[in-house]
């Protein structure tokens, strides 16, 4: 195989975007994502900011054109900075875009040396704007600081985008006042479906499922809404809601399969590259990345892993119980 040849998968799926988790770390405790006394991992098993910044320009030489920064929560990783301005100057270079998933509360230190780094856009987790209930989903997250990190992150020049997670007889009744708050602050809204990931209990996922195709039909007794081929380079779905002119996606694992379409992969902070959000399978690069400081080794792993990717994940609520459900936290492998 030519060396310099761009990842592709056994499905001819060209392989273009690369998610990578920072950390495991966060200051919030989401209830759909992780446990509220989780066990992080030694700092030890993680990889260096100078691993982060050969493994993702590794990936960048294979033909990755963008690049998501996520963690857990990417920063609170301490001199996370450092990394952004090192891929930075990928851009243009091979390397379209980098962007960043958060849930906001750092975005009042950070946002004007993420635009400095050339991040052009961020999406920030959101899923109430109910102060008391903002609390019950986080545990620990403080709302106010995460609408400050907003308002900073629009000031330094970035696009916004909200991600919401749909959860029943929790935010159902907010649809159509985060459709405003989004209409009036200008930030594009996309909502995703809660995923069976972690040792959470299949009851309590069961419980909170929403499915978009409910939540589309909801939206569709005030607005007119006209699909768009638009994509972003992710999983989400697009449509115009024509009375407002907002763009409000959908991410629906679960009541419509999106990956025939897939051109990701997730690597975790310790290394592990997953070739499926939905799937076990996974492969070392930490390996190959520490035993040599060339780079051969881990570019061989890569295309090896890559050769790998199933055609798709097997997550289902269908018939009142939960399929395919993975055992890892959605902290640890990277939002």
């Amino acid at each position: 195989m030519d060396a310099q040849a761009p990842l592709t998968d056994p499905f001819a799926r060209p392989i273009t975007y690369l998610r990578v988790s920072v950390t495991d770390r966060c200051d919030f405790r989401c209830t759909y994502c992780m446990a509220e006394h989780m066990q992080f991992l030694p700092k030890r098993d993680l990889l260096t900011l100078e691993e982060l910044d050969r493994l993702c320009s590794a990936f960048v030489g294979l033909g990755v054109r963008k690049l998501r920064v996520t963690g857990g929560e990417p920063l609170v990783r301490r001199n996370i900075m450092e990394f952004f301005r090192a891929m930075s100057r990928h851009l243009g270079a091979g390397l379209d875009e980098m962007t960043l998933t958060t849930n906001g509360s750092q975005l009042a230190r950070f946002a004007d040396e993420l635009a400095e780094c050339g991040v052009r856009r961020v999406n920030v987790s959101l899923d109430t704007l109910d102060k008391d209930r903002f609390s019950q989903i986080t545990r620990w997250g403080r709302l106010p600081q995460v609408l400050e990190g907003i308002e900073a992150a629009k000031a330094a020049g970035l696009r916004v985008k909200i991600n919401t997670v749909a959860l029943k007889g929790f935010n159902e009744d907010e649809l159509f006042p985060l459709i405003d708050w989004c209409a009036e602050h200008d930030h594009d809204l996309t909502f995703i479906e809660v995923m069976p990931m972690g040792e959470m209990g299949d009851a309590q996922r069961l419980d909170q499922y929403w499915a978009l195709s409910e939540l589309r039909d909801r939206l569709a007794t005030r607005f007119t809404l006209t699909p768009l081929a638009e994509r972003t380079g992710g999983p989400a779905r697009y449509v115009r809601l024509e009375e407002s002119g907002q763009k409000v996606g959908f991410i629906t694992p679960l009541t419509h399969n999106f990956c025939e379409s897939c051109n990701r992969v997730r690597v975790t902070c310790t290394g592990e590259l997953f070739m499926c959000l939905g799937q076990e399978d996974r492969a070392d690069l930490r390996a190959p990345l520490r035993a040599s400081a060339e780079d051969d080794a881990l570019r061989t792993a890569i295309r090896e892993a890559i050769a790998r990717k199933p055609k798709g994940h097997d997550f289902d609520y269908s018939r009142r119980h939960v399929s395919g459900r993975v055992s890892r936290y959605m902290s640890h492998t990277g939002g």
